[in-house]
């Protein structure tokens, strides 16, 4: 058994197929465990709680949660799932600076820095605007359905038949605002992880499969054994 299999740290603009990278990496690889923050904060808003209203509040509102929160999300869902011999996933963060050193500090902790491929999905700006406007999610089973592809001819959901609409927090403010973020602070995570040179820079713009083809190559050039 690998006791120290890899990992996959999606970084990028919002809309730039996080999650469905991520999706094709456990179809891949076959033994990675999939953290998703936005989820986490949205299982959380779900909470009858104060910090559970609070941000439900904010994601309703398309504002930003408390960044110290993310941390304690990620870290919490490592820790009580991942098996040993098991890769994570982890599509969203970190979002800045401190955040992006605590998981460096808990990637070491755990022995898995070398193994851990950060990997930004670049699109610009102005594509990221385009795919946030136009993307859905199913009200049944809430499978995120972004517009790229083949993906923008489905009517219903390709996964439960459910109704597609449009996300709350996909409206033009909204999406500027998160934009905005990434320019401010998530580029500096991107650049302190291409100043470390474990910055993986991969082509977001083209079509799906490529993107994917892309991502495998990189894996391949770095590791011997896949």
């Amino acid at each position: 058994m690998d006791t120290n299999p890899l990992n996959f740290v999606l970084i990028g603009r919002s809309g730039c197929g996080k999650g469905t990278q991520a999706k094709l990496l456990g179809e891949h690889f076959g033994n990675l465990y999939y953290i998703s923050t936005g989820s986490l904060f949205r299982k959380l808003a779900q909470q009858e709680t104060e910090v559970g209203y609070k941000i439900k509040e904010l994601l309703e509102g398309g504002g930003l949660p408390f960044d110290d929160l993310a941390i304690m999300l990620w870290m919490s869902e490592i820790s009580y799932n991942l098996k040993i011999g098991q890769g994570f996933c982890l599509d969203g963060a970190p979002r800045r600076l401190e955040e992006a050193k605590a998981l460096d500090a808990f990637l070491k902790y755990l022995d898995k820095q070398n193994s851990t491929m950060v990997i930004l999905l670049d699109i610009s700006r102005q594509e990221a605007f385009e795919r946030l406007t136009k993307r859905r999610i199913c009200q049944g089973c809430g499978q995120l359905i972004p517009w790229v592809g083949d993906y923008k001819n489905l009517e219903i959901c390709d996964k439960c038949g459910g109704v597609l609409e449009e996300r709350a927090d996909d409206v033009p403010e909204a999406i500027k605002h998160r934009l905005d973020y990434f320019d401010n602070e998530v580029m500096k995570v991107v650049k302190y992880f291409k100043k470390k040179k474990r910055l993986i820079k991969i082509n977001g713009e083209q079509p799906i499969a490529q993107v994917f083809s892309d991502i495998l190559a990189e894996v391949r050039k770095s590791n011997d054994k896949y």
